[in-house]
């Protein structure tokens, strides 16, 4: 079973940046793709991006596009979401996910039905 834990989270004003990480307990052979998720309060959680770890083709939701970058690191099993320009609509928990095979379509990607484990959440606030 995999066991993810995010951190990076934190306090920033409009503009800046911040770095999300998503570590995973073991990933080897059970995961097909990993992503980030968002819910600000009173808003339904909505898919950031995600990335499928062995080939590394990214997704994004055009909100992030050309802001966000996903990027994932083999050896140590860890996903990273690399936040720029951030708005003050960015503000949310911020959650990985993955999800394992068989293969989910790419559409699927962004769905958060499609993944079984999910971390705890890191709060990103952004200040005006």
């Amino acid at each position: 079973q995999v066991q993810l834990v995010e951190s990076g989270g934190g306090l920033v004003q409009a503009g800046g940046s911040l770095r999300l990480s998503c570590a995973a307990s073991d990933l080897r052979f059970s995961t097909y793709a990993m992503g980030w998720f968002r819910q600000a309060p009173g808003k339904e959680r909505e898919f950031v991006s995600a990335i499928t770890w062995r080939n590394g083709v990214k997704k994004y939701a055009d909100s992030v596009k050309g802001r966000f970058a996903i990027s994932r690191d083999g050896p140590t099993n860890t996903m990273y979401l690399q936040m720029n320009s951030l708005k003050v609509e960015d503000a949310a928990v911020y959650y990985c996910a993955a999800t394992g095979w068989p293969r989910p379509s790419d559409s699927q990607l962004f769905l958060g039905t499609t993944y079984g484990y999910w971390g705890q959440g890191t709060q990103v606030t952004v200040s005006s």
